[in-house]
C-alpha cells in the first residue's frame, strides 16, 4: 500500500511473501536497486521491511519489492509521498443538521492535511472537547450522537489541527420533537343520510410545517362537497353506502410522519335500536412458558368482544436493550387461539404485549409481559445495500447500510470491508471498521472495475460469506472529441448530424451519451439578420447520429458534438456549419382596408416578419358575403413581391367582402391572414342623409386622452380605434357601450396617435361607418404640483389654528369682564413727583402718563422715527407693564388699548390738542390683556 508521511515522521514499508522455497526479498527505488540508490541516513532496509526515520521533504519515491525463488517472482510497487499540508476542513460552513428526538445524529467534519489532522469537537462556548457518552467520534472526524435530545441542539465547532496549523468549522444541530397522533380516529357505524366525524389530533414540532392528508381505502378522498377536511378532523355529511371503507389520516413533516386509520360502516336507518359494535377489550394475564434460547411460548386471556368476533391477535415486542420504548409487530395468530410460539433473535431483551382485532378495530394494548433476554451469537446476516463507486478519479467509495442492534446478534459489531481489482487481483485487500457505513479506498486507477464485499463481525464470531458486488472507481472527464462529424440537411427545418463514436477507453467513465450544441448564426436574408441563442440536444447511449428539428429556414447554422459521462462533458469537436434551404414564409405582418368607396376597396399590407427565403409574390383571394353569411364566388389575384397596396374596382355597393391574403416563396405559400370590409351604399338610390359620424374632438385629462364625437347611426357596435402614427401594426380597439365619449388610457407620453371611431354590423366584423381620423399628441407631462390649499391636512391645520384663536379671544373677554384692578393710587403715593399733575376731569388722563413726557412703545413694537424714547429712572408706572401709553378709567382698567386713540396733551398756550399715532394697534394690545 502507498504511504503518505509528513516531514520528520516515521513509517514502514513491509513486503511479506510466502512460497517454497522461501522467497528472497529485493528492494528497488525508482526502478534502481536500493543498494545502488543514493544513501539516505533516514532509511534503513531490514529484509522485507524498509524503516523510515524522520523523513525529509523531497524524499518522495516509488519503491519496488521483488519476491523471488527458483520458480518465479512477484513484483509490487508502493509510493512513499512526503507531503506537508496545513489542515483544511472540507465540510461546508454553517451547515444545519435536523434530526428527530431519540434518533442518532451524525455531524460531518471532513478534512485534509499532512500530517493527518486530528479532529476535536466543541459545543457552543464550552472549552471541553466532546468525548464519551453520548458522543462517539469516528476516525473520519464525524461526530455521532447516539440518542439525540433537545439539550443537544446548538452550535458545534469542529477543529482540525496538525503540526503545521489549525482550521475550524461551525455546524448547527436542531433536535425536533417527533410527530405523534394523540387521538386516533375510531371505528364508526353510521346510518345512511347521517353525518360522521373522524377525529385525528396530532402533536408535532412547532418549527416544522405539518401537512395533514386524509385517504379513503389508501386512495384520495372522493371529489365531493360532502367531505369536509378540518385541521384535526374529517366530516362526512349525508353518508351513503359508497362512503363505507377505511379512512386514514397522515400527518407529514419534512423529517417524519405518523398515521392512523379507522373504518366506517354504513347501515340502513331503522327505528329499532341498533346493536352497538365496539372494539374488543385488551387481553389480560400474559404469561411466558417453554422458554428456550431462541424461542418462547406466550399465552393470554381474551377480553370482551363487544358484539363483534375477534379476527386475530397481534403480538408486539419492544427491545429495551437497543430500541427502548418502541413497539414492533412480531407476529399474529387467529382469533380462535390464545397462545403463540415466538421465534426470537439473539442478544435482545424482549417484552411482549397483545392486541385484539375485530371488525370495529384494534383493542388497546394489553399490559406488558415480563422481560425475556436472549444470549448473544455470531451475526446471521451481513450489511445490505453494498455499493462501490468513485467520488474522485482516483478513489473507490465502498458504501453499505449499517446493521441495527437487533441484526448485530451481539456486542462489538464491526464490518470487514474487502475489495480487489476485477480480473486482475486474486487476493482480497481488507480492513475492519466499526461505527461507520462507508470506507474510502484511495490511489485507484481511473474508472476501473472492482469487486467489493462487506462482512459483519461481533464478539461472538463472524457472519456468513458476503455476496460480491461489482463497482467502479471514480470517473474523469472524457479526453477525446467525436471524430468524422458530418451533417445532412433534410429540409428547411430538419438536419441529421452523424459522428464517429469515441473509443471506450477515452470516455473514462460510464458513457451517458452525446450532446450536440447548435445555434443560428444568421439569416441568409438581409431583412432577418439576427442571431439565435445556442441550443442543446442530448442523445443518450452510444449513438452515432441525431436529428436537429425545428430549424429556421434559409439560415446559416453552426454546431459541434461532445461526448459526456457521469463526470461531465469531454472536449468539443470542431465547429461545422450548414445552411437550411428556403421554406414557406410566415403570415404577412398586417392587412388593412384603408379606403372604402361605392364600388371599390383599397387594401394595404406588410411583408412577413419571417420571410424564410426570397418572396416571389402574394396571393389575394376575396368573395362577397350576404346577410345570411353565405359565401359568394371566389376571386383570386396574383400580386408581385414589391407591391404593398391595391385598389379593387367594380365591386358591388353596400356589400360585405371577405379577403384571404398570404405570401409566397419558391417553396410555396405561407399561412393566410383574413380581413373583412363593406362597400358604401349607392348614394343615388338613397335620400341625402347626414353622415353617421359628426365632429370628433380630443382633449387631455388627468386619466388619459378624452375622445368625444357625434353619432347618428343605428348600429350599436361602436369602437374607438387608435394606432401610433407611422406604425404598421394593427389598430387597437376599445369598445364603447352606447356613449359618445371615451377616455383612452395608457397612451405613451410624447407620442402622436391616429384615432378614429367606427361602427360595425351585427356580426361585429364588417365596418359600416367610419369617422374621419384625428391626430392627437400626448404631451410629456411634468410632475403634478400639489395645491397645498386643497390638501386635507392643510385645511384641518387652519381650522385648528382658527379654533385656538377663538378660544384665546373668549378667555381675554372673560378676563376683561372680571374688571382687573391695578393699584394706581399706591403707585402714585410711593413715587412723589414734583411735576405731579392731577387727573384732568375732561379727558380722564393722568398728567404723569401723558404723551408729552413719555412715548414708550410696547415691547417688540417699533420706536417712532421722529423722536427717541426717554425714561426717568424714577418712573415706575403701569407703562412698564403695558409697554406703551396708558389710559385708565375710574376702576383702573386700560382704555387706550381698546379705543385705538392716542393720548391728548395740553400745550402751554391753552387747550390745543394734537393726536400722536399710537405705536400699538388694537389687535396687538388685545393679546396682552
Amino acid at each position: 500500500m502507498n504511504l503518505v508521511l509528513a516531514p520528520r515522521e516515521k513509517g514502514q514499508l513491509i513486503c511479506r511473501a510466502s512460497g517454497t522455497p522461501k522467497p528472497t526479498i529485493n528492494w528497488a527505488m525508482n526502478g534502481i536497486p536500493i543498494e545502488n540508490s543514493p544513501e539516505d541516513p533516514n532509511r534503513k532496509v531490514e529484509g522485507d521491511t524498509i524503516i523510515f526515520e524522520e523523513v525529509q521533504t523531497g524524499s518522495s519515491a516509488v519503491y519496488q519489492c521483488n519476491a523471488s525463488n527458483e520458480y518465479g517472482y512477484l513484483l509490487s510497487n508502493a509510493f512513499v509521498n512526503v507531503l506537508s499540508e496545513t489542515p483544511r476542513v472540507l465540510t461546508p460552513a454553517n451547515k444545519v443538521y435536523q434530526v428527530i428526538r431519540n434518533n442518532h445524529a451524525l455531524l460531518d467534519c471532513s478534512s485534509f492535511g499532512s500530517p493527518i489532522p486530528k479532529i476535536t469537537w466543541f459545543k457552543d462556548s464550552q472549552s471541553s472537547t466532546l468525548e464519551g457518552d453520548p458522543y462517539l467520534l469516528h476516525e473520519n472526524g464525524t461526530l455521532e450522537i447516539y440518542v439525540a435530545q433537545a439539550l443537544n441542539s446548538g452550535k458545534y465547532i469542529c477543529v482540525a489541527r496538525n503540526t503545521l496549523g489549525i482550521a475550524e468549522n461551525h455546524v448547527y444541530l436542531e433536535v425536533k420533537e417527533p410527530t405523534r397522533i394523540l387521538k386516533q380516529p375510531k371505528y364508526k357505524v353510521a346510518q345512511r343520510n347521517r353525518n360522521v366525524v373522524f377525529e385525528c389530533k396530532v402533536k408535532h414540532d412547532p418549527t416544522l410545517i405539518p401537512i395533514m392528508i386524509w385517504l379513503k381505502d389508501n386512495g384520495e378522498l372522493p371529489d365531493d362537497e360532502r367531505f369536509l377536511v378540518d385541521s384535526d378532523s374529517l366530516t362526512i355529511t349525508d353518508v351513503t353506502e359508497n362512503d363505507a371503507g377505511t379512512y386514514t389520516c397522515i400527518m407529514n413533516t419534512s423529517l417524519d410522519h405518523d398515521s392512523a386509520s379507522a373504518e366506517l360502516t354504513v347501515v340502513e336507518a331503522t327505528p329499532t335500536p341498533a346493536v352497538i359494535y365496539e372494539q374488543p377489550d385488551p387481553p389480560t394475564d400474559l404469561e411466558l412458558t417453554d422458554m428456550k434460547p431462541r424461542s418462547v411460548q406466550l399465552t393470554w386471556i381474551p377480553g370482551d368482544e363487544h358484539n363483534s368476533p375477534i379476527h386475530k391477535f397481534v403480538i408486539q415486542y419492544t427491545d429495551s436493550l437497543h430500541d427502548h420504548g418502541h413497539w414492533h409487530n412480531l407476529t399474529h395468530v387467529p382469533g380462535s387461539k390464545t397462545t403463540a410460539h415466538l421465534q426470537l433473535s439473539p442478544y435482545v431483551h424482549y417484552t411482549f404485549r397483545v392486541l385484539a382485532l375485530n371488525a370495529v378495530g384494534l383493542s388497546d394494548p394489553s399490559n406488558p409481559s415480563h422481560m425475556y433476554k436472549t444470549n448473544p451469537a455470531a451475526p446471521e446476516e451481513n450489511p445490505s445495500g453494498v455499493k462501490g463507486f468513485g467520488t474522485e478519479h482516483d478513489n473507490l467509495m465502498i458504501l453499505w447500510k449499517p446493521m441495527s442492534g437487533l441484526q448485530a446478534n451481539g456486542p462489538g459489531l464491526q464490518y470487514k470491508v474487502m475489495w480487489r481489482q476485477k480480473d486482475v487481483d486474486k487476493n482480497w485487500t481488507s480492513v475492519t471498521v466499526a461505527n461507520v457505513s462507508k470506507f474510502m479506498v484511495s490511489g485507484t486507477p481511473t474508472f476501473t472495475p472492482y469487486e467489493v464485499k462487506v462482512q459483519a463481525i461481533n464478539n461472538n464470531g463472524i457472519g456468513p460469506d458476503p455476496a460480491v458486488v461489482t463497482g467502479h472507481s471514480g470517473e474523469d472527464l472524457p479526453v477525446q472529441a467525436p471524430d468524422i462529424v458530418q451533417v445532412l440537411v433534410l429540409n428547411s427545418t430538419l438536419a441529421e448530424v452523424n459522428w464517429e463514436p469515441v473509443p471506450p477507453k477515452t470516455v473514462r467513465g460510464h458513457l451517458k451519451g452525446y450532446k450536440v450544441y447548435y445555434w443560428r448564426e444568421r439569416s441568409l436574408h438581409k431583412h432577418n439578420p439576427h442571431r439565435v441563442e445556442q441550443q442543446l440536444l442530448t442523445f443518450s447511449g452510444n449513438k452515432s447520429h441525431g436529428m436537429l428539428p425545428g430549424l429556421q429556414p434559409y439560415s446559416l447554422y453552426l454546431f459541434n458534438v461532445r461526448v459526456y459521462n457521469g463526470k461531465g462533458e469531454g472536449p468539443a469537436s470542431s465547429n461545422l456549419q450548414f445552411e437550411t434551404p428556403e421554406g414557406v414564409p410566415g403570415r404577412p405582418s398586417f392587412l388593412r382596408i384603408t379606403n372604402s368607396n361605392l364600388d371599390s376597396l383599397t387594401l394595404e399590407w406588410g411583408p412577413p416578419n419571417d420571410r424564410n427565403g426570397h418572396l416571389t409574390g402574394y396571393t389575394l383571394k376575396y368573395q362577397p358575403v350576404n346577410n345570411s353569411n353565405d359565401l359568394g364566388p371566389m376571386e383570386e389575384l396574383a400580386l408581385p413581391a414589391n407591391k404593398t397596396s391595391i385598389t379593387l374596382p367594380n365591386l358591388k355597393y353596400s356589400t360585405r367582402y371577405k379577403f384571404y391574403f398570404n405570401a409566397k416563396t419558391g417553396q410555396g405559400a405561407g399561412p393566410v391572414i383574413t380581413e373583412e370590409a363593406v362597400t358604401i351604399m349607392d348614394e343615388g338610390k338613397l335620400h341625402p342623409a347626414a353622415p353617421a359620424f359628426g365632429n370628433v374632438s380630443s382633449s387631455m385629462g388627468e386619466d388619459g386622452m378624452l375622445i368625444s364625437w357625434e353619432y347618428w347611426g343605428a348600429e350599436k357596435h361602436v369602437y374607438v380605434e387608435y394606432i401610433v402614427k407611422n406604425d404598421n401594426k394593427e389598430w387597437q380597439k376599445e369598445y364603447v357601450n352606447g356613449s359618445q365619449a371615451y377616455v383612452l388610457k395608457g397612451l405613451k407620453e410624447g407620442l402622436s396617435y391616429r384615432v378614429r371611431v367606427v361602427a360595425k354590423g351585427h356580426d361585429n366584423q364588417a365596418v359600416l361607418h367610419q369617422s374621419e381620423e384625428v391626430l392627437v399628441t400626448v404631451p410629456a407631462m411634468p410632475s403634478r404640483q400639489v395645491d397645498i390649499a386643497t390638501q386635507g391636512w392643510f385645511i384641518g391645520l387652519m381650522c385648528a389654528i382658527a379654533l385656538l384663536i377663538l378660544i384665546l379671544l373668549i378667555i381675554c373677554f372673560i378676563k376683561r369682564n372680571k374688571g382687573g384692578k391695578y393699584p394706581v393710587k399706591e403707585k402714585e403715593d410711593a413715587h412723589t413727583d414734583p411735576e405731579f399733575q392731577p387727573m384732568k376731569e375732561d379727558d380722564c388722563t393722568f398728567g404723569e402718563y401723558s404723551d408729552t413726557e413719555d412715548h414708550k412703545p410696547l415691547k417688540g413694537s417699533r420706536t417712532p422715527s421722529n423722536g427717541t424714547v426717554h425714561r426717568d429712572s424714577s418712573d415706575d408706572s403701569l407703562v412698564d407693564y403695558g409697554g406703551g401709553d396708558g389710559q385708565f378709567n375710574e376702576d383702573g382698567s386700560f382704555i387706550g388699548q381698546y379705543s385705538g386713540k392716542s393720548s391728548i396733551r395740553e400745550t402751554a398756550g391753552g387747550h390745543e390738542r394734537s393726536e400722536a399715532p399710537s405705536p400699538v394697534n388694537t389687535t396687538t394690545m388685545n393679546s396682552f390683556v
